[in-house]
């Protein structure tokens, strides 16, 4: 008789460039493997070798909005299917540096496409994917821009101006508005370890929900 294999954890972390998101993502993951789960890190744009092209392409060269949000989707289609399905499907818990949230914001609010064009692209190229989770690390924007002129060269979004960022900001609230059932929103002004503790006790609690649907599940 074959053994089914439980559905793992899709989990996302989104925010501002300069939310110190991207300071969490290895943290979070061991976190996870502290709790004796097996864990896949991955990051949009990229997470194949076509991604990680489709990435470099996007971060560096000029283009029409269109281009842009076509080519997040091509990225995000492979990911998907290349990677993020197969590794549920065997059990993993997957960990990703962004998802759709960030075309939502960045296409959708801050490049002013809106959130119709974004939505059709979602339904066509992955429907259905959506993470289990969504940390949203927020902070004002002063803050964000104050960050990101203490870190490295900036790619061509970190370079966008401030009406820019605050339009993505907005979307990112949109987003919680609309499905607070999936994210947590997380103040990243916050003392680091201070956010850290709370964000162990909310994985915690995600193992648990987790556990008790699989336990649901189970004939």
């Amino acid at each position: 008789m074959t053994t089914h294999t439980p559905r793992g954890c899709f989990i996302s972390l989104e925010g501002l460039d300069g939310a110190g998101k991207s300071t969490h993502v290895p943290w979070l993951v061991d976190q996870l493997k502290a709790r004796g789960l097996p864990v896949l890190c991955t990051r949009e744009p990229g997470g194949t070798p076509l991604g990680e092209q489709l990435r470099q392409i996007l971060l560096e060269t000029s283009m029409h909005l269109k281009t842009e949000t076509l080519l997040m989707f091509a990225a995000r289609c492979e990911h998907v299917n290349s990677v993020i399905l197969p590794a549920l499907e065997a059990g993993q818990w997957v960990v990703c540096d962004r998802f759709t949230d960030a075309s939502y914001a960045y296409q959708g609010g801050g490049r002013q496409l809106g959130k119709s064009a974004v939505h059709v692209l979602e339904q066509w190229a992955i429907p259905g994917i959506q993470p289990d989770r969504t940390w949203l690390f927020d902070v004002p924007l002063e803050v964000a821009r104050e960050r990101l002129a203490r870190s490295r060269q900036l790619d061509r979004f970190e370079q966008e101006g401030e009406a820019f960022f605050e339009r993505t900001r907005q979307a990112y609230h949109q987003r919680v508005q609309q499905q607070p059932h999936r994210f947590h929103l997380v103040d990243s002004t916050l003392p680091i370890e201070v956010v850290r503790s709370r964000l162990a006790a909310e994985i915690d609690a995600l193992v648990s929900r987790h556990d008790r649907d699989i336990e649901g599940d189970t004939p």
